[in-house]
């Protein structure tokens, strides 16, 4: 991997707001985990704003992606709130994650809308949103991104946050999704490539003068988005990365369905 990769971490800014005591407990947690599991590497962390509403999104190689995730933001200065699904959040943990900030979400149920209005609320309060669009770990066996489902879509015309493509290739090393194995090393290298932020400036103008959030626009601004994701995947890894996306689990999509 080229040298200017290996970037430890960004310059030291500081912009969080007061935290919960629920997300305190979560970071005394997750960080060390995540310092002992990763040898992390970013690569543009600075184009991450200080403040504002931040949609980051990033594609999906293993169950560990927001351990490694949640440190690139949190090194960069920013509080991450996670899109993750609802199966997470049962018992103790649970009641920690949802204190934290985190967004539950309920696929495959009419409820799956919730969870887009509680991001959206969060994105327009200026706060960062982490979503992975594929909605679990890809299913492609080379691990590039399978196609997304288009909640991601309505968030970034909805608000005003700057939208961010992040590239991650590293934690399946860890936790191989599609074997179940857990290979458990230390400091193994996860890099993390951050996008400049895409422009939905004419898009957003086609909503705000009142164009439905119809089928079509929704998949187009995904495949947009997830295009940027999996071209810089591409470049941390040094290969050209597919002309198509690879097709995720069959299974009955609903309307606002987000992960």
């Amino acid at each position: 991997m080229p040298q200017e990769l290996l970037v430890p971490r960004p310059p030291r800014r500081v912009a969080r707001r007061p935290i919960s005591w629920a997300f305190r407990f979560c970071v005394t947690v997750v960080y060390p985990v995540a310092s002992l599991l990763f040898r992390l590497r970013y690569r543009h962390p600075d184009r991450i704003p200080p403040t504002g509403g931040v949609l980051l999104v990033a594609n999906h190689v293993s169950v560990l992606d927001p351990l490694a995730c949640a440190r690139l933001v949190w090194d960069s200065g920013r509080v991450p709130h996670f899109l993750a699904k609802e199966s997470v959040f049962t018992g103790p943990a649970g009641t920690i994650l949802r204190a934290a900030g985190q967004i539950p979400v309920s696929r495959g149920t009419s409820t799956a809308m919730s969870s887009v209005h509680a991001a959206k609320a969060e994105l327009d309060a200026g706060e960062l949103v982490v979503i992975y669009p594929e909605g679990s770990v890809t299913r492609d066996p080379d691990w590039w991104p399978m196609q997304a489902r288009s909640g991601v879509a309505r968030l970034a015309l909805s608000t005003d946050a700057v939208v961010l493509p992040v590239a991650q290739w590293g934690p399946q090393l860890v936790h191989d999704y599609h074997t179940r194995r857990l290979h458990l090393r230390l400091r193994t290298p996860a890099d993390y490539l951050v996008g400049e932020p895409v422009d939905l400036s004419a898009h957003r103008a086609r909503v705000r003068a009142g164009q439905p959030l119809t089928p079509e626009l929704l998949r187009e601004v995904t495949d947009l988005l997830m295009t940027r994701v999996r071209d810089q995947l591409g470049e941390l890894r040094q290969e050209p990365p597919p002309a198509e996306f690879a097709p995720r689990p069959v299974r009955p999509a609903l309307p606002g369905e987000v992960a």
